[in-house]
């Protein structure tokens, strides 16, 4: 695949599932609060809401199951059996060697649905931190992914003009906030990106 990385001069990478690879680990915590709290686990279904934050997910759990758990008491269970589920995160190989190669010479922000302390934890703990020059997360904007609130955050913590940014990300949810924020967009595929442009009329 023909990669022109060069026009961009802002990385927006999203975390999970993407440059680390969280989304076992955040699945499992997933399956044992599901247990914890007696609502139906759906693994490809929750996978599909990577990006989304965890209080958010439980509104959408509320909403497809007829369910009244509480959000807020439901996600921080999950996020405190992620946080005893993820010692062991690695992180993946197709995005960490263009961070490798670009993060002295282009702009990088980390724009994550997870928690502003989750991220750091684990940006610390895979030694990707210090490769970061911005971190966007869930408790920085009200409109998460779809929404494009997190990438022009990003965008403008960077100091850049959507525009001059390019997005990588892993789940549907997260291409379409890049669109939204009109921005170019890489996705991982298994061991490849592909590349979706984003619409001509932005």
């Amino acid at each position: 695949m023909h990669q022109n990385f060069e026009q961009y001069r802002g990385f927006i990478f999203d975390m999970d599932g993407t440059l680390l690879d969280t989304m076992p680990a955040h699945l499992k915590a997933w399956q044992i609060t599901a247990k914890e709290f007696g609502f139906p686990f759906d693994l490809n279904w929750l996978h599909g809401l990577g990006g989304m934050p965890s209080k958010k997910i439980v509104a959408e759990i509320n909403r497809v199951h007829g369910l009244d758990l509480t959000p807020e008491t439901v996600s921080q269970f999950k996020m405190k059996t992620f946080a005893e589920n993820s010692n062991d995160i690695s992180v993946i190989n197709v995005t960490e060697q263009i961070l490798q190669k670009y993060y002295n010479c282009k702009a990088i922000a980390i724009g994550t649905g997870s928690q502003r302390e989750s991220a750091q934890r684990l940006l610390t703990q895979t030694g990707v931190i210090d490769k970061i020059d911005v971190i966007v997360a869930a408790n920085d904007v009200v409109g998460h992914k779809p929404e494009p609130d997190t990438f022009l955050l990003a965008a403008e913590r960077l100091n850049l003009e959507p525009v001059q940014c390019v997005v990588f990300e892993d789940t549907l949810l997260g291409l379409q906030a890049a669109h939204a924020a009109g921005m170019d967009c890489y996705l991982v595929v298994g061991d490849s990106l592909e590349f979706h442009k984003k619409s001509p009329n932005q």
